[in-house]
């Protein structure tokens, strides 16, 4: 087994990696959604050809299978509750608090309520042990670095907040921030359960792939299903939606979701649910700037606060990495 900080520094940068998906998934999926005229259906179209890829990976990887029946045994021995398993809400409640209120708000003061939650909510996540981790103190350096996240996406968003905005309604993508730590603490237990019992030295461990897989897949399960409710309610207020587009790449936010659950579902195990939030949140800020720089947007290229907060988002993260604890104790004892 790696050193625990070896492990630590593996699991920030693959929780980086996740915040490059997330931000491919975005763009796709809202342009998707505006050929489409319906966001929520966008999400459902996303959601179901993630949940197809992962289905097939399923089919073909045995490892996976064998993962999803040790998720049955965990659940039939009361390991696992059925709760745990319901994830997948997270990811739905955020798409749908995308498409009540993110066009009201702005993208700019959406995105720093979803930080706000993630950050406060990966905080409580991992105080009480919802991650399969188990409970993790809330320590200063934890608190400092989430507290520094949310300034970092303050900073580079600023210029774009809408002084109109009825900030009343940003309570709704605050809730959803809370929900998406919630799914990778739920996510990351299925995943441990997939992958055997870390308590029994005798059981056989299984791959990664035999723990992402069933995670990811149940999570899409559970996301898809509460999102085709939505849809068929979207239908019924706003009407049937334009025709599908024919651009291929518009169809890849499923793929791109299906990586960066599965990927979280590990990386979870590794750090815990606020290092894995802060990461990830500066692997979005970071993408999305050198995808403005690559291809910019309408919005035109970036300015100079928004490439300090991105400078901003990495510090905030290694903050609530360090190990300052173990080296003030490690001190005490000399």
């Amino acid at each position: 087994m790696a050193p625990p900080r070896s492990r630590t520094a593996l699991g920030l940068a693959a929780a980086f990696v996740t915040g490059g998906f997330i931000v491919a998934q975005a763009r796709v999926n809202a342009e998707l959604g505006t050929q489409l005229g319906d966001g929520v259906l966008a999400a459902v179209i996303s959601f179901g050809l993630g949940l197809v890829l992962l289905l097939v990976l399923m089919a073909l990887v045995p490892a996976g299978r064998r993962g999803l029946r040790r998720v049955g045994a965990a659940r039939r021995r009361g390991s696992l509750r059925p709760w745990q398993l319901l994830g997948g809400l997270g990811g739905a409640m955020l798409v749908a608090g995308q498409g009540l209120t993110a066009h009201v708000l702005g993208t700019a003061l959406f995105t720093i309520a979803v930080v706000a939650g993630q950050s406060s909510g990966g905080l409580v996540v991992d105080r009480v042990g919802l991650g399969p981790a188990g409970p993790q103190a809330t320590t200063l350096p934890r608190i400092v670095g989430a507290v520094l996240m949310l300034g970092a996406v303050v900073l580079s968003v600023a210029p774009s907040v809408s002084t109109e905005a009825p900030v009343a309604l940003a309570l709704l993508p605050l809730v959803a921030g809370v929900a998406i730590a919630t799914q990778q603490g739920l996510n990351g237990r299925v995943a441990a359960a997939a992958g055997g019992d870390p308590d029994d030295p005798d059981a056989e461990r299984g791959s990664v792939l035999t723990s992402v897989l069933p995670a990811a897949t149940i999570n899409f399960i559970v996301g898809f299903a509460a999102l085709v409710l939505a849809g068929v309610v979207a239908i019924a207020v706003l009407g049937p939606p334009n025709p599908l587009p024919t651009a291929w790449y518009l169809y890849l936010g499923g793929p791109f979701g299906a990586v960066f659950i599965g990927l979280s579902a590990w990386v979870v195990g590794q750090i815990g649910v606020l290092l894995l939030s802060l990461a990830a949140v500066a692997g979005q800020v970071v993408f999305a700037l050198l995808l403005d720089v690559v291809l910019p947007s309408a919005a035109g290229a970036p300015g100079l606060t928004t490439v300090l907060g991105a400078a901003l988002t990495l510090v905030a993260a290694g903050v609530a990495a360090a190990p300052w604890r173990a080296r003030r104790r490690a001190r005490a004892g000399r």
